[in-house]
């Protein structure tokens, strides 16, 4: 997960309107894939909460906050995001769980970088400096998202994303002893390098944790 920015709303939302339109009935094909033009603009191909790689046929709309208990929000830009189909993580696992409005960060509004440290071995754990309120929201992202079981496919995933770039951090930190402003140029190269990569936050907390 790492921060969004939301570009413009398509069009095609301004002709719904919560309690007379049914997303399902009424929002076409061509309107979910301009809203997906949109979302891709925002997110790349890659689901807006794990960064996993999103095909066309694994993935649907998110609605942050679920139309059973927001209905309000069902047409409205600032509440879509673009998930992966994982039934044990993401939109489809936080649809099912229990949690309270704010405790889990929104990726377009929260910089998950201020909650988050991504670790070399796949997992993801708060960050030391919190607040207790902090604490609570980065542990609720984890659990209602699910994007840090012991077990999981996620932690291996992420796992497997870092490997190939551990010789490349051995070598940036050999040359940081010697020539700095070396050092970031190349840092900044590997980092414009893996932009827009499925698992990018992982990888780039790698590079940036020494």
């Amino acid at each position: 997960m790492h921060k969004l920015v939301r570009p413009e709303a398509p069009g095609c939302l301004s002709r719904f309107r919560h309690g007379r339109d049914n997303w399902r009935r009424d929002v076409s094909f061509d309107d979910k894939r301009k809203i997906w033009e949109k979302l891709e603009a925002m997110q790349g191909h890659r689901c807006a909460y794990c960064e996993d790689k999103l095909p066309e046929d694994r993935r649907h709309i998110e609605h942050f906050r679920q139309q059973s208990s927001h209905s309000q929000g069902t047409f409205q830009w600032d509440n879509l995001f673009g998930s992966c189909e994982k039934k044990d993580s993401c939109g489809r696992r936080k649809d099912r769980t229990t949690y309270r409005n704010g405790d889990i960060l929104k990726p377009d509004v929260d910089d998950p970088d201020d909650y988050l440290q991504f670790l070399a071995d796949g997992r993801i754990v708060p960050r030391n400096d919190l607040t207790e309120r902090q604490r609570h929201r980065a542990e609720e992202t984890l659990r209602v998202f699910n994007l840090d079981h012991e077990r999981g496919a996620l932690r291996q995933m992420r796992r497997s994303a870092v490997q190939g770039y551990l010789r490349s951090v051995e070598d940036l930190q050999e040359l940081s002893e010697s020539d700095e402003s070396l050092y970031f140029e190349y840092l900044h190269e590997e980092l414009e390098a893996i932009a827009g990569q499925p698992f990018e936050t992982a990888i780039r907390h790698l590079f940036t944790a020494h």
